[in-house]
Order: structure tokens, then C-alpha cells, then sequence
């Protein structure tokens, strides 16, 4: 899904706190980032809801320690990708959701013009280089390594119905070091990451973002 016209990215300035649902299928670090900051007062926002796509989420152990609601809903029960997909709908529509974190979801999640600019999703490289499907956890940084490139870091976007291809609004980088690791350049870029992507959530419960073709304007 491309937006070829100029469109917001939500519609009004959102009252906060900002109501969260996280999509997991595995550790829950970038989950974990989340529950620390609002926990903190350094992101005003309430996650209402942890979907996980798998029983075995480590995330999930993180959202019952925080004693927040969570809903598995394994992608193996299902037939395919369509079905899979109407349970999760079904789920979101009731938590009166305002936007929907992918925080290392594994499954494609579809919009079904119910979520156009209200779904994010941090990738760990800079797309529109390794990213696409395969592209996840240490895979990325294996083949960042392998290219040789100097710089590598994590980019924040809108979902849209293709994997990592929906408009960016955030990028960091992080040097790639001689003698690094798929682990070590891991943790480099999650330091970015834990920065940007709440960063990303805050610029969208003020407002602030607006979809014009394939790039997203900051307004002041």
C-alpha cells in the first residue's frame, strides 16, 4: 500500500496518554524499552494490550511482570495468513486502540484500510537496504556483515501491506567495527532503536507527522 497523495498520518492531534498495542513473536526487548519508559515518565502512553503470534514469546513473561493484558494468538493455528489476520482485527477492535507497535512481529499484519497511518514498525538496518521477507533479528545483521558496508543502524516506519516498505520517518546509524559480531553490531543498533522508535510514538500522539507520497514530514 502506497499513498501517492498527500495524506495525514492520523487525523487529529491524539490525547495522550497515547493507547498502545505491541505485536510480539519473540524476546520482547523492544516491548520491554517500551514498559521502562512509560514506567518512567518519559513517554506518556498506555500499553492496552500485548498480542504475541506465538506461545513461546519470551515477551510475554515481560508483559505478565508488568502486569499487562496479553493475548496469544498463534500463527501456527491457523490455516493462513487471511484467517490468521481476522483473529488479530478481532482482538484490537477491542481495546480502542490508538496505534499498533510491531515490536519484532514475525507475521504479516494487514491494515484493511482500518490502520492506514496508525501501525509502526522498527527494522534493524537502514531500508531500503537488507530488509524485505527473511530479513529479521540476527539474518540482518549476518548479511550487513557479510556486505562489507561501514554503516549500518535501524529505521522507523509506517506498516503498510509489504514487509519493511511503508513510509520512514526516523533512521539512525551506528558504525559496522572490524571484528564485530552479528550480537555486537546487534546491541549497537538496539541502542539506537530504543531511542527512535518511542521518539517515533511520541511525534505521532502530538501530531507532528504527515505522509506526502512516499516521505513523512515532521511538522514543528
Amino acid at each position: 500500500m502506497t499513498q501517492e497523495t498527500e495524506a495525514p498520518a492520523q487525523r487529529d492531534r491524539r490525547p495522550l496518554p497515547v493507547r498502545l498495542a505491541v505485536l510480539i513473536s519473540g524476546s520482547g526487548t523492544t516491548l520491554q524499552n517500551f514498559i521502562d519508559r512509560i514506567a518512567a515518565g518519559r513517554l506518556r502512553a498506555e500499553i492496552v494490550v500485548v498480542i504475541a503470534s506465538r506461545a513461546d514469546a519470551g515477551g510475554i513473561v515481560r508483559a505478565r511482570r508488568a502486569q499487562l493484558p496479553v493475548v496469544v494468538i498463534p500463527r501456527l493455528g491457523f490455516a493462513d495468513v487471511e484467517t490468521f489476520n481476522d483473529a488479530l482485527h478481532a482482538e484490537l477492535a477491542g481495546h480502542a486502540v490508538d496505534l499498533i507497535l510491531l515490536a519484532g512481529f514475525l507475521s504479516p499484519f494487514q491494515l484493511r484500510n482500518r490502520y492506514a497511518g496508525r501501525v509502526l514498525n522498527v527494522h534493524p538496518a537502514l531500508i531500503p537496504a537488507f530488509c524485505g521477507k527473511g530479513y529479521y533479528g540476527e539474518k540482518v545483521h549476518r548479511a550487513v556483515l557479510e556486505s562489507g558496508v561501514k554503516v549500518s543502524g535501524c529505521t522507523v516506519h509506517f506498516a503498510d501491506d509489504q514487509y519493511d516498505h511503508g513510509p520512514i520517518i526516523l533512521q539512525g546509524t551506528v558504525p559496522v567495527l572490524d571484528g564485530d559480531s552479528p550480537e555486537t553490531l546487534a546491541a549497537r543498533v538496539h541502542e539506537v532503536e530504543s531511542e527512535l522508535y518511542p521518539e517515533a510514538v511520541r511525534l505521532w500522539a502530538d501530531g507532528r507527522l504527515e505522509i506526502v507520497g512516499r516521505r513523512v514530514r515532521i511538522k514543528a
